[in-house]
């Protein structure tokens, strides 16, 4: 039987990893994406619908004509300090627009749908963070995808469209394959900035805060590599496809590792020497966010195979090259 999703935000950093790992369980799949953080030529599994969540009656045409049978939706701003400094385009973005895809299903009856969820929404913890942890967001990224959870949940209860929210930590690394990578411009995300720190002597790698209350004063994230997370998305949307209950689930390794062990990680790796310098904190960064995974074990047979620091370290790294235009 033919399966296919279409998939908001596909021609993202995990949206176009997922898409690949879509591709190879069987779906067919379309991508639907505005461009604005994406590329097109990130969009190789499947056909491109250029488009934006907040054009009601383009988004609805374009699953009226695609007939899906799953949605999965990674469409969205996901930058913590932006947050913070732009919270009104976070909330018009990820919740509106959000909104807008599930009024689009409901018109075309498509019933199932995986949420691209984040950490964020937790807050602070000093606790391995469960399903069951308290959700208390600090910034605007947090709350707006807490507020989009709800949506969906209430959209279940109105119209019995389910759904998969995946709750996942800090991604990293890049397709082994060197298909897609990570791409972002300018480039905010902390492992890409590492490695450049150590390729590129014109640029010094900041931490952002030493005086953290974890074990080296630097702020302690759960990384998982990309290609776990996409793999997770795909479990996910056969689980819904064959009918079972909507689920919500953590995808972590239940490893903390520190911004000063990333550098440490980042200069082994690359063998070259990282020089960091450290600066303010960021509004908005908890301390410590670290997920156990032990309900996505149990709900969806998940569970990271490639998410140790160096793996994720060595594919971004081997990516990053690539970009350059360097042979390895």
């Amino acid at each position: 039987m033919s399966k296919k999703v279409f998939v908001t935000g596909g021609a993202g950093f995990v949206g176009s990893h997922s898409c690949k790992a879509f591709s190879k369980a069987g779906w067919d799949i379309v991508v639907y994406d505005n461009l604005s953080r994406g590329w097109s030529e990130f969009a190789k599994w499947g056909d491109l619908i250029e488009g934006d969540l907040l054009d009601r009656q383009a988004l609805s045409k374009a699953i009226r004509d695609t007939k899906p049978d799953l949605v999965a939706h990674f469409a969205a701003f996901a930058y913590v300090a932006e947050s913070m400094n732009h919270p009104g385009m976070y909330y018009q973005n990820n919740v509106q627009g959000t909104v807008n895809l599930l009024e689009a299903m409901r018109e075309n009856e498509v019933k199932n749908i995986i949420f691209s969820s984040s950490c964020a929404t937790y807050g602070i913890s000093e606790q391995l963070i469960t399903e069951e942890t308290p959700q208390k967001p600090i910034n605007p990224y947090g709350a707006s995808k807490m507020m989009a959870e709800r949506v969906i949940q209430d959209f279940e209860q109105a119209y019995g469209i389910r759904h998969f929210i995946l709750r996942y930590f800090n991604a990293g690394g890049s397709d082994p394959d060197h298909e897609i990578g990570e791409r972002h411009d300018p480039e905010p995300h902390v492992i890409p900035l590492a490695i450049k720190g150590a390729t590129d002597e014109s640029f010094k790698f900041q931490i952002n805060g030493r005086d953290f209350d974890t074990r080296d004063g630097t702020c302690v994230r759960d990384y998982v590599h990309v290609c776990d997370l996409a793999r997770a998305h795909a479990l996910a949307g056969d689980y819904l496809i064959d009918g079972k209950p909507s689920q919500i689930v953590n995808l972590g390794t239940g490893q903390g590792t520190s911004i000063l062990e990333l550098a440490n990680a980042v200069s082994e790796v690359i063998g070259r020497p990282l020089d960091v310098s450290y600066v303010d904190r960021r509004p908005g960064d908890p301390p410590s966010l670290v997920a156990s995974c032990a309900k996505a074990g149990d709900v969806l047979g998940w569970k990271p195979e490639m998410s140790d620091i160096d793996t994720i370290v060595r594919t971004a790294w081997e990516w990053m090259e690539i970009e350059k235009g360097r042979t390895l």
